[in-house]
């Protein structure tokens, strides 16, 4: 198999004596830490010359470290002239309002049509950035802000500001229930052993952290507004099942009737609604620009399918 020679050395200052995987997702964070640990057991790293295999091995500051990844192919993503909502734009980064439908990368199932394929055609080099600069995900049927790099200095750096979590990213959504007070879902997550497209919240997956707080209470649903502190794959969907209120209108996670009171009233809302996902949109970001060094921060309003459902809920 092809591969590809990544190099650096290793900085003196907070990482010296830490774990070899560690390092490495701090220093090539275009990867997962499980991907370069894979890397490290398959002896596909190099300190100073020598094979190092062991992820847990203490590194010294100044190492060089070599990295042989192999080269996967991967489906050619092709550029698609599809319209964005541009939220803003600089020379180092784009915040779009996606809308719900819209999937943000091409997978099984999705192989175009997608965020990633829009921004192939926008920007002719952005194909050089990892993710083709995006930053973070929404679900397809997940609508509200995203945040996009120009760069690979911007995507960088703005991934490590996810990491540390320093972008603060607000939600708003509808559960079902009556919610008696806000509070904090903490609660790790992992995907589902045998139902892949699913997540669960189980003690062996990753560190997911939820805020939540009530906007406003209804008859048998609650519209609630969310804080991530972590960003897992479904988190305030699943954290919200956890804590026995399923977004309303989610296929996945809202069971049977996706979260509404019963069979006619599920029907009742597709039809007069078009209301066929889980009631959820991104409405605020706020991050420090990676050049400018200045806060900024977007809202997004609710889109009109979820300001109808608001309307319906009230009588």
């Amino acid at each position: 198999m092809e591969k590809k020679e990544l190099n650096a050395f290793v900085p003196y200052v907070g990482f010296t004596g830490k774990r070899l995987d560690k390092i490495l997702s701090k220093i090539f964070i275009q990867y997962s830490r499980t991907c370069l640990k894979k890397w490290i057991i398959m002896n596909n790293v190099y300190v100073d010359g020598k094979i190092e295999n062991q992820p847990d091995k203490k590194i010294l500051g100044g190492a060089k470290i070599t990295v042989c990844s192999p080269i996967e192919k991967s489906p050619i993503n092709l550029p698609e002239n599809i319209l964005l909502n541009i939220i803003h734009e600089d020379n180092d980064i784009l915040v779009i309002n996606k809308p719900s439908g819209l999937v943000v990368h091409p997978g099984a199932g999705n192989e175009d049509g997608t965020i990633l394929n829009a921004l192939l055609h926008r920007y002719k080099n952005i194909n050089h950035i990892p993710r083709c600069g995006i930053v973070h995900r929404l679900d397809k049927n997940t609508s509200g802000l995203m945040l996009i790099a120009k760069t690979i200095s911007s995507y960088n750096q703005l991934v490590t500001l996810l990491k540390k979590r320093k972008i603060i990213r607000k939600y708003q959504g509808v559960v079902k229930g009556n919610m008696i007070s806000g509070g904090v879902v903490n609660c790790p997550i992992m995907r589902h052993p045998s139902k892949r497209v699913c997540m669960i919240a189980h003690s062996l997956g990753k560190k997911s952290i939820t805020h939540y707080r009530i906007i406003n209470r209804f008859k048998l649903h609650t519209y609630v507004s969310f804080r991530l502190e972590t960003g897992r794959t479904h988190q305030i969907r699943v954290h919200m099942l956890h804590i026995g209120y399923p977004l309303l209108g989610d296929p996945l996670y809202g069971g049977i009737n996706y979260g509404f009171n019963n069979y006619k009233e599920n029907e009742k809302i597709h039809q007069k609604f078009n209301f066929f996902r889980q009631a959820l949109h991104a409405n605020y970001i706020e991050f420090v620009h990676p050049v400018t060094k200045q806060s900024m921060s977007w809202k997004a309003p609710l889109p009109q399918d979820m300001q109808d459902l608001l309307l319906y809920l009230d009588k």
